[in-house]
Parts: C-alpha cells; sequence; structure tokens
C-alpha cells in the first residue's frame, strides 16, 4: 500500500503546484480586434474630434464623455483630440477653474475628469471602436502650482531678478499676458528629459496614440526630433502641430509633424461668408499650400475649435447661413476635417473657458450632415489626402469668383464638389459631362455643358460616381 500513496501524494502535489501556478498566471480578458497601429493610410481618411470633456456634458468627466463615443463613429471621428487632461494649477489661475493649458502635473489626470482608471476605460472604449485617441500636450510652460517650480527651478526662464517669468511674446519681446503659467527653458536638458520621459508614459502606460502640441513653435526643434523618435519606439503615433509654415520653423518645423493647421484657410472662409473675399482667394490659397506642403503633411481644415469658439465667436457669428457649405467644404477639400465638441449639436454659444458650462445635445440637421460627410471621408478613397490623397482639379464655371467647382479622383472613384459660395442666386454653367449621384440620398444627376445651373446662396452638391 506504501507505494500507492506515495504515488496518490505526488499527484495532490501536482494539482496544487498546478492550480497555484494557474493562479499567478494574468487572466486574459476578451476584448475586441487589437487596433492596428496608425498608419498614413488611416490618417488619410480620418475625421478628427477635438473634445472639451469639462463642457461636453454636465457632469464634464470622462465617464459621461465615453458614453457619447458610438456618436462620434457615426460620424467617421477615426481620430480623437482631448483637450489636456492633467490638473490644472490654482495659484494665479483665472477664473474659478483655471485653465487646462496651466498644467501641474504632467503624469496625473484632471480629478475634475475622474480617475486614472476611468481615463484608462476611455481610451480601451475608444479603441474597441476604432478610434485613435490623442492628447493636447502643453511643452511650452506649466501652471504656478507644477513641482518643478520648487524642486527644480532652473527649468523655467527667469529674468534678471532671477524670478520665473510668464511666456514672453516672439513678435513683441512683451508677455502674452497668460499670467496664470511659467515659462519652461529648454537651454535645461533635464528638463527636456523629464517632458520627454511624461510624453512616453501615456503612450506605454496608457496606450494613447499621439499628440497634438500646443504652441508647436515655442519648443526647440531638437526636441521634437529625440522626443518623438522615443515614442514611436513604443509604438507608432499620431503628431498634431498647432503651428504652420508662417510660425517659426516654418516649414522644417512642420515636416517633422503628421498634421499641421491650416489657419490661412479658416480665416479666409469666414472672410468669404461675410463677403470680403470670393471663391477666386480660395483658389489662389488650395494653389499655394499645394506647392508649400507638398502630400505628407495633412492640413486640418475646420470651422471651429476651442480658441475660436470660446474667444472669436460661435460658427453663427463667424459665418451665419454658411456653415453647412464651409463643413461640407472641409470634409472635401484635401485635408483633415475637424470637428469642436457640440457643433454636431448645433451649439450657438461661446463656451465659458475658465468655469463650467455646457451645451444641449439636441439632434438636428448638423449632426446627420456630419454623419453623411463623415461616411464619406472614411469611404472615398478619392477624399483621402496626403501621400495617399486622392487627385484635386479645379473645374471651370462662369461666374467663377462666385461658384466653386472641384473633382477628387483616385483609381476608380470621382467625387465632385460644387458650391455657391456666395450670399447672391448663381447661374453658371460648367464644362462638365457625366452621370452621377447625389450624396444625401443617392439619386442620379446628370451633367452637360450644355445645361445652365442655378444654386442658392450658400447651396452646394457633392457627387459620387
Amino acid at each position: 500500500m506504501k507505494p500507492f500513496f506515495t504515488v496518490l501524494l505526488a499527484l495532490l502535489l501536482f494539482a496544487c503546484q498546478s492550480n497555484d501556478s494557474q493562479a499567478r498566471k494574468p487572466k486574459v480578458v476578451a476584448t475586441a480586434a487589437a487596433l492596428q497601429p496608425i498608419n498614413q493610410n488611416i490618417i488619410a481618411q480620418s475625421v478628427l474630434y477635438e473634445a472639451n470633456i469639462r463642457q461636453y456634458s454636465p457632469e464634464g468627466t470622462f465617464n459621461a464623455f465615453a458614453k457619447d463615443l458610438p456618436v462620434l463613429k457615426a460620424m467617421g471621428v477615426k481620430l480623437l483630440w482631448l483637450m489636456p487632461i492633467n490638473p490644472i494649477s490654482t495659484t494665479k489661475s483665472k477664473g474659478p477653474l483655471g485653465s487646462y493649458y496651466a498644467v501641474s502635473d504632467y503624469t496625473k489626470v484632471n480629478p475634475e475628469f475622474g480617475t486614472l482608471a476611468d481615463f484608462k476605460n476611455l481610451v480601451k472604449k475608444a479603441h474597441d471602436l476604432g478610434i485613435y485617441v490623442i492628447l493636447d500636450w502643453v511643452p511650452g510652460h506649466t501652471g504656478w502650482d507644477h513641482h518643478w517650480i520648487k524642486e527644480n527651478s532652473d527649468f523655467y526662464l527667469k529674468n534678471a531678478k532671477g524670478e520665473i517669468i510668464d511666456p514672453i511674446d516672439f513678435r513683441t519681446g512683451k508677455s502674452f499676458g497668460w499670467t496664470d503659467v511659467a515659462d519652461l527653458n529648454y537651454d535645461n536638458m533635464e528638463m527636456r528629459e523629464a517632458m520627454r520621459q511624461a510624453m512616453v508614459y501615456w503612450v506605454k502606460e496608457v496606450g494613447v496614440d499621439g499628440y497634438r502640441i500646443d504652441q508647436a513653435y515655442a519648443v526647440p526643434q531638437e526636441f521634437y526630433d529625440k522626443t518623438f523618435a522615443a515614442l514611436k519606439e513604443v509604438k507608432p503615433v499620431f503628431l498634431l502641430a498647432e503651428t504652420d509654415i508662417h510660425h517659426p520653423g516654418g516649414l522644417e518645423l512642420v515636416s517633422k509633424f503628421d498634421a499641421t493647421y491650416d489657419w490661412p484657410g479658416h480665416h479666409l472662409t469666414k472672410d468669404i461668408a461675410k463677403g470680403y473675399k470670393t471663391v477666386k482667394d480660395w483658389d489662389k490659397h488650395i494653389a499655394e499650400n499645394s506647392k508649400a506642403y507638398g502630400d505628407y503633411n495633412q492640413l486640418v481644415n475646420f470651422v471651429t475649435n476651442h480658441d475660436e469658439n470660446s474667444w472669436n465667436g460661435t460658427i453663427t457669428e463667424s459665418y451665419g447661413a454658411a456653415g453647412h457649405a464651409f463643413m461640407a467644404l472641409h470634409f472635401t477639400t484635401p485635408g483633415i476635417p475637424l470637428i469642436y465638441s457640440g457643433q454636431e449639436y448645433d451649439l450657438d454659444k461661446r463656451l465659458r473657458f475658465f468655469e463650467k458650462d455646457s451645451f444641449p445635445k439636441t439632434k438636428g440637421k448638423t449632426l446627420e450632415l456630419l454623419k453623411q460627410l463623415g461616411q464619406l471621408k472614411n469611404t472615398h478613397p478619392a477624399l483621402a489626402s496626403g501621400v495617399a490623397g486622392g487627385s484635386y482639379e479645379r473645374l471651370k464655371t462662369t461666374k467663377d469668383h462666385q461658384v466653386l467647382a472641384f473633382q477628387r479622383v483616385k483609381n476608380q472613384d470621382t467625387l465632385l464638389f460644387i458650391a455657391n459660395l456666395s450670399n447672391a442666386y448663381a447661374q453658371f454653367t460648367m464644362d462638365h459631362n457625366g452621370e452621377y449621384n447625389r450624396f444625401e440620398d443617392g439619386k442620379s444627376k446628370r451633367l452637360s455643358s450644355s445645361y445652365q445651373y442655378d444654386m442658392r446662396p450658400w447651396e452646394f452638391w457633392i457627387l459620387t460616381q
């Protein structure tokens, strides 16, 4: 009997060890298919959404925003830009809650929005829906509560008295007036490395997919070279810069990023909406962009963003009845279209910047339009931009100061955009023939050089084959 008990004991010990081994193994959690690493082909047909977490909902939290991620997906959003999620400094702060851009800790989340676990859950839900998440990053300055102020004062620029200063406007040599933040010293290599590691943290530990860099022109280009290389060692990332070729660094700086802003185009569209400029000015702008930027860097096209809405006016204030026409233009012209929080719900108020605010989520014509435009952007190769982009060909019309018509083509896919970008009725002819379908309802529309067309003010057609 002794051998039997020996064998039995051995079997029991093996079973215990096996169970213990299984207990120590990490649990495999069922998830959606892994998100494909971001690349130029994905970016080329993406819609970008800027989320203002504080003002998006009455709660102003990550969890409240995450509930509406399916709405973003329905609008074709593949890139989600979150305004700064970090804690906000209270020293010298502006308003009751302060500015998102006065960061007090680069590796923590603002408790106003929720916990780190809440944020990770938001990122996971976005990824499960095929949406990439980028963080708004503020590398030029910190809030006055940042621990670097006391621990590493040499991380900051100082005046002749040895006092840390707020940022200086490079154009005037005087303060911007951003007294709630302290300007960082990029001659300090230790500070650069601390900043770099903070950026790596969110990509490596949380899984974010890149950054929108605030005031990108205010940071030495050498910092980007080493930092972007460190980020890309973790995984491919999308990098958006708040700059353009007219800022310091010019095209050399712009070329380090995947995308930058079309600020001149934004100002021009507002001028066209107000009757100060015409379609001929738009044609000139498109030609200049094509020559200056080439195919690699993609321009972000927008009718609003957080700065425009809070400081310069609502879409109604800026565009009047022309808002939908220019939204459609931004989805069909080369570049990445941007939607700002509330735009889809006909946001018609200037959101307060330094205190709590929100807006009603009333589903109307704008939401339906953005869903249709998003589907077009996602599915039509002709609307791709950058190196994978479709061609852009201006079509000749009469009334060419008033009527904009162009064709986008990629392989067998063709899309036409025709719009009356004026506040007057337009009667015109166009030297173009073909059978097309209207994007909004699929009904057929024939174009002929023998036809005379009539368009209402700000009316637009998007036609596909």
